[in-house]
């Protein structure tokens, strides 16, 4: 069985049957319930976090290791705390094994640093999840949205 993903637009995305959303329906509920926290769940400004994802480009077209792609977050990221943007295997949901220490950029990361980019698997989907912790009013209103990720 393939569970259904939510893309940005809140609607039902297919996956290929090589995916690691294509189990056990129990296994797909402790997949995604054993990490989950209160403060994952609940709506509250400055508290817990929020993890929204992407599948697909801005074409509809599931993300490949073979393209490259320009993802633009504007400025005010909307989070108190810490953010991230990481790229996760699309067939273990695991960090993407590029020989990077971490396969992500985040609040961390200097300005100026040459670190802008996240190094993928040519052949090889993948999906981003962009991590804010602590999100912010912005987040909550929809006053802050990431770009979508362009192919080039």
């Amino acid at each position: 069985m393939c569970f259904g993903f939510l893309s940005r637009e809140f609607g039902t995305i297919q996956h290929r049957p090589k995916a690691f959303n294509c189990i056990d329906p129990r296994t797909g509920f402790f997949t995604n319930a054993y990490s989950a926290s209160p403060g994952m769940a609940v709506n509250m400004e400055n508290v817990g976090a929020k993890y929204p994802a992407t599948f697909v480009d801005a074409q509809g077209d599931f993300l490949s290791g073979s393209n490259g792609y320009t993802l633009n977050l504007p400025k005010g990221i909307p989070a108190a705390l810490f953010w991230s943007v990481t790229a996760y295997d699309s067939i273990t949901a695991s960090g993407l094994d590029n020989g990077q220490p971490f396969p992500s950029l985040n609040t961390m990361d200097k300005p100026g640093t040459g670190k802008n980019w996240i190094k993928t698997l040519p052949g090889e989907g993948y999906f981003v999840i962009l991590r804010l912790y602590g999100p912010t009013k912005a987040f909550f209103d929809k006053v802050w949205t990431p770009g979508d990720l362009i192919k080039h």
